[in-house]
């Protein structure tokens, strides 16, 4: 199982010559309190499966590629654990990219940066965009899973 390492950051505004982005539907199939979630995600026609665990910055994960056929039978089990957006890949320094995201349906109008880092320690040393605003990693009603059980926050 790999190790994923991530920030991520509320937007109020998108960046000037954002790329074109690629649409995801995201469903939860289950979701516990240690942190483990088990997803189901179609973009650009690849579907995949994907296991996560732990909290915080650092988290394993495991993902399987699934044919459109199992895509269809499990995403109905996701009703009410969904969410939508559009990706928009940035470059930006040091070889990173920032994965633009931008939730529509019930989640319309919720902005979010990630950004993901070989090791804890390149995390630790990042140095936010002046476009990024309030850090969220840590706060787990910004999680997808949470978004898309719970909604959207409100402050």
């Amino acid at each position: 199982m790999a190790t994923e390492t991530e920030r991520k950051y509320l937007l109020s505004t998108l960046p000037q010559d954002l790329p074109p982005g690629e649409r995801i539907d995201q469903g939860y199939l289950a979701r516990e309190p240690d942190g483990t979630e088990v997803r189901v995600r179609r973009r650009s026609g690849r579907c995949r499966l994907t296991v996560k665990s732990g909290v915080g910055r650092t988290r394993r994960e495991a993902e399987v590629e699934i044919d459109d056929a199992s895509f269809a039978t499990l995403w109905p089990l996701t009703e009410g654990r969904r969410v939508e957006k559009v990706r928009h890949v940035v470059a930006h320094d040091g070889g990173l990219e920032i994965e633009v995201d931008v939730y529509s349906g019930d989640l319309a109008g919720l902005l979010v940066a990630e950004v993901e880092f070989p090791t804890e320690e390149d995390a630790e040393r990042f140095d936010a965009p002046a476009w990024f605003g309030l850090e969220v990693t840590e706060d787990a009603r910004y999680k997808n899973a949470r978004l898309a059980t719970d909604g959207r926050p409100h402050d």
